[in-house]
């Protein structure tokens, strides 16, 4: 993801709605998925770029003018592969698990500026990535989740809105973890 392209979508919303960002989700991803052994440059690039860089730019455009208000809410979404691991994700996995290193590290700067910093870490949830999966195996993942069922996107959206809610205004440096009890941390 291109920094300035981040600068100039952040000014244009801005513009648009006639104020500042307050509130930040960054919910990018890909996966290019592939052994390790057999991953090319490209390959691991193009995932550590759109999902993990993309988050550095996009709260490095916005947190400027959090902290000269002295408020904002940043909810970084990683993934389960990024607290477990998985096997042929090794640049998925690396990028998902640097998101919360990075959102640990910012809420410590951000904590006394007004600035909430926290990172949600869903599973299986049904999405055009996950449906993209073939079907038996959408099957045998959701056999290995002890709810029984894939996610659905609305179960994390509830969760973002009570991240960038005043309810949460206490709640930062954490991970969210909701992926139907498949990986308990």
């Amino acid at each position: 993801m291109d920094y300035a392209a981040c600068e100039a979508g952040v000014l244009a919303v801005s513009e648009q709605l006639g104020g500042h960002v307050d509130v930040l989700v960054n919910n990018a991803g890909i996966t290019r998925d592939v052994m390790f052994h057999k991953m090319s440059p490209q390959q691991w690039s193009q995932v550590i770029d759109c999902d993990l860089t993309s988050c550095f730019n996009m709260c490095r455009v916005v947190i400027g003018s959090m902290r000269e208000r002295g408020f904002g809410r940043i909810v970084n979404v990683s993934s389960i592969n990024g607290q477990k691991g998985q096997m042929g994700q090794t640049n998925y996995s690396a990028a998902k698990a640097g998101i919360i290193g990075f959102t640990k590290a910012l809420a410590l700067e951000s904590a006394a500026k007004g600035i909430t910093v926290n990172a949600l870490a869903p599973g299986y949830i049904m999405t055009d990535m996950v449906a993209s999966v073939p079907q038996d195996t959408l099957r045998q993942i959701a056999a290995q989740i002890p709810v029984g069922h894939l996610g659905k996107p609305e179960e994390i959206a509830r969760a973002v809105r009570f991240l960038v809610s005043d309810d949460a205004g206490f709640t930062t440096g954490s991970t969210i973890t909701m992926n139907g009890g498949q990986y308990m941390t």
